[in-house]
Formats: structure tokens, C-alpha cells, sequence
């Protein structure tokens, strides 16, 4: 069955489970389903579609994930949420199972209106205290059209009886003939990482692997390089058949939320990789710094030093000499003077105009949030939906761990570095 087949279903009042893993950037199709849509129709009217989803984190990537022409609402603040469904400008709501129901109790989210629900991987949902509330949620929305999105239909044979009875299944869905689930296709390595720090995660992947031909899959089409690589790097969830393509090349490391490892365990033989600390950076570029002593010292170069420092080899003894000049140089005393251009790295922040952010916005949660230096900061272009923000390289990496989590104008930021940086 089609796309086209799936939205006929629909359009004959029968529900649809879409066979898909766990990533919302798999459920592209979906929006041929619900659209098209048209801007906000009035103060006190619903959305016309509902996204019901795991967490606010979830809800976010659908925001960040939607087709340019439709504006998804993420549920990540109820007090804008709220102010933002009195005025009936929202089209389509994406939120946390709680956080929805919370909107309900509070007569800010009107379920009347909504004219298709989706339910988000529901093997999650129901496996959890969200079980009860969901079912409250559905309940409301019952004449809804309904969209389940599922990696495992058959866990889901209760749940689809009273929530999409004689559903419309468009996808493999993951069994056998004699409907045993299917082995795993392969190995792989594993790691958690949110989806903001995944480019940043991607290189420390590939230094614990000592890669030199990497394959980093970003969910494009695959299409093998020409030379073997040593490493492939997936930072999308990929569906059973294309983990069998990149396994072909080399065993896959994925790269993971929590809420994706029973999927990816259903898929591949999962091991663990370990990704570097902060105290195991620490210790690399303390590690670096003696090694840089030792060939300076093995040199021979250091004469006229040594004649400058000689009167402080007189009071104090030459390790706390040592350890003083390591100070300074850790503060930036006496180190030459930076070039007035930095080298600039650009980060992707999920916040745009159409949350009625500024560059003023950012400028401010850069400098208070993250703690940057004005000089940091370059040029900020302020789009649609999304912001790109130029920062002097040593900071970019300061800014994605800072902001993550912090909110700009209500709506909670998931900066990452930009993917063409």
C-alpha cells in the first residue's frame, strides 16, 4: 500500500498503521496524509492535527523535522502552549502524553476540532505510566482520523483492537510467516546521545575508532563510496533493509535516543560504545601539553629562557616556577595576541520568527546562558523556524552544552552544530 492508498483508507474513515523505526525524519510520508493545512482558523478553535508523542524532547524533533510549508507547535512550555491555542493559530500540536492531557484539564486544548491524531510509536507510550492517560486522550478524540505510527505492530494487537480497529498496516511489519519476529541482520555498536550533540558525537566516534574512510549516513539515500570504508556512522535510525545495505560496508555505529534501543535491538546484535568523557578530554590535552614540554626540552631550545627565568630559579624552585608559567599561559596572561578574526564555526538553533525571536534574543541567551564573550559572536541569520548563529570555534561546542535545555521567547532551545559547518 501507498501513501495515496493510506490517505484513501483514511479519507473511508479507516484507521492507518504506518510500519516505521522510531525517527520522526522515517515518517516523512506522513505528511502527504494530514495536509494540506491552512494558517490558524480563529480565537478558541483546536488543531486540526494532533501529534501525541513520548516527551517534550519528542515533540521537539517533530517541530524541527516538518516540511517547511507546515508549522508544527512543540509542547514544550504549557503557559505559551496555552496562550497560543486560545488564539486558535496552531495547525498541528505536537506534545507529550501528559503535557496534552495537562492542556485538556486546563480547557486550553480543545479536542473537538482535531481532525486526525497520531500516535508516535505507541510501543513506547503503553509500556510506561502513560498507558491510562493515552487512553483518556483518545477517548476524547474518538471520531478523530487516526494515524499510528509503529516499528512492532504485533506487541500493539490490544491497544490497535480498542484504538484502530481493522487499521489499514502500510510497511513490512517485522514477523515471519508464521509470524515470529525476525532476526536481527547484523552487528552494531551502539551509543545514547541526544539528537542536538549527534554531529559533535559523530567525531568522537571516529577518533575512539581511529577512522581514516569514514561513512557518516544521515538517512539520504545510500550510495557506497567508491573506496571501502573503515567506519560507518548512522545518525538517523535506519529501517531493516537499509541497515543490511550499510552493514554490507562495515558494521554500523548507531547513534541513538533511549526510547530507539528496543527498536535497534530488534534489528542488529547490539554492543555498546564508549564515548570520551570530559575528564578523559582533560587528560588528553594534559597528556598533550607534557608531550609538547618534553619535545621542546629534547630540543634544546629553551637557552634564552632559562636566562630569563634564572632569578626566579634563585627564590622558588623550579617546579613552582613551572606550574606558574602553566598558570599564566592557562589564563591567557603574556600569551600573544589573538588575531582580530577567529576561525567561526556556525550552530543550528531550533528558535526562529516564528517564535518571535530576534538576533537580540540570542545575543543575550548566548552571553547569560552559555556565558560567551560579545567578541565571540558573529553574524545571526534569524529564519522561519530556525536561527544560525556564527561563534568563534573554541566556543561553538561551550554554546550547544549550555543552551540545550534553556528556552528563548518560551519555546526550549536544541542547538546543534550546523551540518554544513
Amino acid at each position: 500500500m501507498t501513501a495515496a492508498d493510506a490517505k484513501a483508507a483514511l479519507e473511508r474513515g479507516r484507521p492507518v498503521v504506518l510500519v516505521r523505526p522510531p525517527a520522526v525524519e522515517q515518517a516523512s510520508d506522513l505528511w502527504e496524509m494530514v495536509g494540506p493545512l491552512t494558517p490558524g482558523r480563529g480565537p478558541g478553535v483546536g488543531p486540526a492535527v494532533l501529534v501525541i508523542c513520548g516527551d517534550d524532547a519528542s515533540a521537539a524533533d517533530w517541530a524541527t523535522a516538518a516540511p517547511s510549508d507546515i508549522h508544527v507547535h512543540a509542547v514544550t512550555g504549557l503557559a505559551r502552549t496555552a496562550k497560543l491555542l486560545t488564539q486558535g493559530v496552531v495547525q498541528v500540536l505536537a506534545g507529550g502524553v501528559k503535557d496534552l492531557a495537562a492542556l485538556v484539564q486546563r480547557s486550553a486544548l480543545k479536542l473537538g476540532s482535531v481532525a486526525t491524531v497520531v500516535i508516535a510509536w505507541p510501543e513506547t507510550l503503553i509500556a510506561g505510566d502513560h498507558a491510562a492517560t493515552l487512553d483518556a486522550l483518545l477517548a476524547e478524540v474518538r471520531d478523530a482520523r487516526r494515524i499510528v505510527l509503529s516499528w512492532n505492530p504485533a506487541v500493539l494487537a490490544d491497544f490497535l483492537e480498542r484504538h484502530a480497529r481493522r487499521a489499514e498496516v502500510v510497511g513490512p511489519p517485522g514477523v515471519g510467516d508464521s509470524g515470529a519476529p525476525l532476526p536481527p541482520v547484523c552487528s552494531a555498536r551502539f551509543a545514547i546521545v541526544p539528537s542536538f550533540r549527534r554531529s559533535v558525537a559523530v567525531q568522537d566516534i571516529l577518533d575512539a575508532l581511529g577512522a581514516t574512510r569514514p561513512f557518516v549516513w544521515n538517512g539520504t539515500p545510500i550510495a557506497p563510496p567508491s573506496e571501502p570504508p573503515d567506519a560507518v556512522v548512522c545518525t538517523t535510525l535506519p529501517t531493516r533493509d537499509e541497515l543490511v545495505a550499510l552493514a554490507r560496508m562495515a558494521d554500523p555505529v548507531l547513534l541513538l535516543s533511549a526510547s530507539q534501543v528496543s527498536y535497534a535491538r530488534s534489528v542488529a546484535t547490539l554492543t555498546a560504545v564508549d564515548l570520551p568523557s570530559q575528564a578523559d578530554r582533560a587528560r588528553d590535552r594534559v597528556e598533550s601539553l607534557r608531550e609538547q614540554v618534553a619535545q621542546r626540552l629534547g630540543a634544546g631550545t629553551v637557552d634564552a629562557e632559562l636566562a630569563l627565568l634564572d632569578p626566579l630559579f634563585q627564590r622558588f624552585d623550579p617546579a613552582e616556577v613551572a606550574a606558574a608559567l602553566l598558570a599564566i599561559s592557562a589564563q591567557g596572561e603574556g600569551a600573544p595576541e589573538k588575531p582580530v578574526e577567529a576561525e567561526r564555526v556556525k550552530i543550528f538553533v531550533n528558535v526562529g520568527r516564528k517564535d518571535r525571536a530576534s538576533a537580540k534574543d540570542l545575543v543575550g541567551a548566548l552571553i547569560r546562558e552559555a556565558g560567551l564573550a560579545k567578541s565571540d559572536i558573529g553574524r545571526i541569520e534569524v529564519r522561519d523556524s530556525f536561527s544560525l548563529v556564527e561563534l568563534a570555534a573554541p566556543s561553538a561546542q561551550q554554546a550547544v552544552q549550555k543552551l540545550a535545555g534553556t528556552t528563548i521567547r518560551g519555546r526550549r532551545v536544541a542547538p546543534r552544530l550546523d551540518r554544513n559547518t
